[in-house]
């Protein structure tokens, strides 16, 4: 019998009985023959504080944070990364052997690397991204769009004043338009990527103009419940190149998943299928 406590780390939400995350994990520690678990942890927002710090106690490595707490967390973390400072969110917690709690956010990883694996060929230097909303993803997706160098990002908001906020924290490449000029600004976009939660089951459909869209032009809706949303029906309709949102959800789990097991995991196609049945 060995000592060696079992690594455990989970997904913190609430509610959280909703997640993927658990099922993309648990096919990990599967397919590589590893020991430890990882669960879903639901905690309200007035006992994040007490209990996120006492899970390391009970054998948890990390965790993965969703909505509403990626903000909340960047308060109990004693290390955070660059990138978690400049989105303002976390989603990924390690726990540390000398008892700190390091804070980083891998969802701009993920949004990158999904179009990356989706349209090999895709080149971001290419020509200017439209992107919809101004929310939380939102941040993760400029801040990473900034970073490998997009030229232009138009980012439109139906808050405008929300929009406006982001372009402040990440520059003069950023350029907000009005929410009723998006259909104008389709047609300038080589990447369109809808961050918003409009299309996704149970909410109102996203209807700007997609006439405008250009055959070819690349089209990422984060929204993956449903997978193939309205937004990319019309664009593949119209030739455009499109992305689901699950790619972003597994390989944003990438990083989290190396740190807590030791193993760097891939992402494909029998992935996808294990986390859609």
């Amino acid at each position: 019998m060995s000592d060696e406590k079992i690594p455990l780390a989970g997904v913190i939400g609430h509610p959280i009985a909703h997640s993927r995350s658990p099922r993309l994990h648990a096919y990990w520690l599967r397919k590589y023959g590893l020991r430890g678990h990882y669960v879903p942890l639901d905690i309200a927002p007035e006992k994040l504080g007490d209990l996120v710090p006492r899970l390391a106690d009970i054998g948890f490595v990390g965790a993965n944070v969703t909505i509403p707490h990626k903000e909340a967390v960047m308060d109990l973390a004693d290390l955070i990364t660059d990138r978690a400072t400049l989105i303002g969110a976390a989603n990924t917690l390690i726990f540390r052997k000398d008892g700190k709690i390091h804070a980083d956010n891998t969802d701009g990883y993920g949004f990158i690397e999904n179009i990356r694996q989706t349209i090999p060929d895709w080149t971001p230097k290419s020509g200017p991204a439209l992107v919809l909303g101004a929310g939380g993803a939102a941040r993760a997706v400029v801040a990473s769009l900034v970073d490998i160098g997009v030229p232009q990002i138009l980012l439109t908001n139906r808050t405008r004043a929300r929009a406006e906020r982001l372009r402040e924290d990440f520059g003069a490449r950023v350029q907000v338009i009005d929410w009723v000029q998006a259909g104008n600004a389709v047609e300038e976009a080589d990447l369109v990527v809808n961050t918003t939660s409009l299309g996704m089951t149970g909410k109102p459909e996203l209807r700007i103009p997609l006439d405008g869209l250009r055959p070819g032009t690349i089209v990422n809706d984060l929204v993956y419940a449903p997978l193939r949303t309205r937004l990319l029906t019309v664009a593949e309709e119209q030739g455009c190149r499109v992305v689901d949102g699950l790619g972003m959800l597994l390989h944003q789990a990438v990083p989290g998943f190396e740190r807590w097991f030791g193993k760097r995991p891939v992402v494909d196609e029998n992935l996808r299928a294990a986390v859609l049945r």
